[in-house]
């Protein structure tokens, strides 16, 4: 049976994270947090007040095809998940990560990139399908094994017969007559009939990643703001009548903030087809989402991150930190609905593999054992400092999670917190200490006289039990480099 369950329609969960982040935009901005370092918090958590936005659930990205280590290149040949794994450690990635080893479901989406992780052809060279035998099947297994809603389906590239290069990698459209942009839509929408119609499910779908960047290393279309505008007005009306509940993304770099984000909030048609706006703030200071304002532009559609990881290839202790508060200042903040990761596994050989990955795999073809030598072929382990930042939410914030407010004695950047409430009306909240070398004390009202559970997550932790303490008010103190869920035991 399938642990899929049917979802609210994306009108209805639009308009709800809408209605939620206009209530929430007295939110002050600059200057409202302190850097400074402190020892100790007091906090209450505002039950009593009005529920915040619904908090949808997690999203990663597959690398389900190859790709050329540090991004350079596409290679013939396939090395991709969950292809290369063995079968018992398809279904231990299933279970341990995807899951994060719930019962029922973790992460809710899958970034699913079109061109690039995604690009076999048709004999017309305009629609896509898988380019190697099992493709379709296997990301239909993993998506119905680990329970997830549906697939983020994003280009990376149209297909090379509607591209000036003929090409996955680099150019422009060959043509934005309107005759050229209808094909382009029609071809778009027959790559989710194809998706859908092989087990793929589609939750989200984005014309373009990152438009405005000139790439030909890779798989990638270039678009002026002009162009962008042209081909959305062109391509998204097809999309949303053939697929009414999948929601439209806009513009996977800088939401509404740059040329196109601006040139897309000015048309009105363009607008009334853009259900979210979508960022990539790739491996920033979680303080940004502290002292920016994401959503005074965004004309009441929620804003959120679809992209994370760290560029420069390295991951570290205190990032570990960083990308949970990442998560939670997203959503306390920005009233984020969702927070996507990159990659779930990458391949150990690729020179980008810690600071893009939750977790490594080794493909058959890779003979040197110098890194991991313990790692089997076919076989994947854990990049703990990425894994162990994100788990936690997986495992604790269900989908449909509802955030509530918490009174703070004092913003701190290094200290953070969130409270929300499960669909089954448990009691959840997540503490961060991003200090190097000083614990911090929370005290923390939780307006309750239950206990709750507590459940450590760091560099080198996952999911250590810490006890329980009664409520209602909780003296909490966290270490160095460390984050805690607190669950509410009954």
């Amino acid at each position: 049976m399938s642990t899929h369950r049917s979802r609210p329609s994306r009108r209805k969960i639009i308009g709800g994270i809408a209605a939620a982040g206009a209530v929430a935009a007295v939110t002050p901005f600059a200057g409202a947090f302190s850097a400074q370092a402190a020892a100790s918090g007091s906090y209450v958590i505002r039950y009593d007040k009005k529920r915040q936005q619904t908090i949808l659930g997690l999203g990663f990205e597959i690398q389900s095809d190859s790709i050329g280590s540090n991004n350079n290149g596409l290679p013939k040949a396939v090395s991709a998940v969950p292809h290369d794994l063995t079968k018992s450690e398809r279904t231990r990635f299933y279970q341990q990560m995807l899951k994060a080893g719930r019962s029922d479901r973790g992460f809710r989406y899958c970034r699913l990139a079109m061109g690039l992780y995604y690009r076999g052809l048709d004999d017309s060279r305009r629609h896509m399908r898988g380019r190697y035998p099992g493709q379709d099947e296997l990301l239909a297994d993993m998506i119905k094994q680990a329970g997830i809603e549906g697939t983020s389906v994003e280009y990376w590239s149209p297909a090379p017969a509607f591209k000036s290069t003929d090409s996955y990698l680099g150019g422009r459209l060959a043509s934005f007559a309107r005759k050229d942009l209808d094909a382009l839509g029609d071809a778009m929408v027959a790559d989710l009939d194809h998706l859908t119609g092989n087990g793929i499910p589609v939750s989200m779908w984005g014309l373009q990643n990152e438009p405005r960047h000139k790439i030909d290393r890779y798989s990638h279309c270039h678009y002026n703001a002009d162009q962008y505008l042209a081909a959305f007005k062109a391509v998204a009306p097809k999309i949303r009548a053939k697929y009414p509940d999948v929601m439209i993304m806009a513009d996977s770099i800088d939401g509404w903030e740059e040329a196109i984000g601006r040139k897309l909030s000015k048309d009105p048609e363009a607008m009334s087809h853009i259900d979210a706006w979508t960022y990539h703030r790739i491996g920033n200071d979680s303080n940004e989402q502290m002292t920016r304002n994401f959503r005074s532009g965004a004309a009441g559609k929620p804003v959120f991150n679809n992209e994370f990881e760290y560029l420069d290839n390295k991951t570290s202790d205190r990032r570990c930190i960083n990308t949970a508060q990442s998560i939670m200042n997203w959503m306390v903040f920005q009233d984020a609905p969702t927070w996507f990761w990159l990659h779930a596994l990458k391949p150990i050989a690729n020179a980008e593999a810690a600071g893009y990955s939750l977790g490594f795999w080794r493909p058959p073809s890779d003979k040197d054992f110098s890194r991991f030598p313990d790692l089997k072929p076919g076989h994947w382990t854990w990049n703990p400092q990425n894994w162990n930042a994100v788990a936690g939410f997986v495992k604790y914030m269900p989908w449909d999670s509802v955030r509530y407010m918490v009174d703070e004695s004092k913003r701190l950047s290094d200290q953070r917190i969130m409270a929300w409430k499960t669909p089954s009306d448990k009691q959840v909240f997540a503490i961060t200490n991003r200090s190097r070398t000083e614990s911090f004390t929370y005290t923390v009202d939780t307006q309750t006289s239950a206990s709750f559970e507590g459940h450590r997550y760091g560099p080198k932790t996952n999911d250590q039990r810490i006890g329980s303490k009664q409520g209602p008010k909780l003296t909490l103190t966290v270490p160095p480099l460390s984050i805690e869920f607190w669950v509410r035991s009954a």
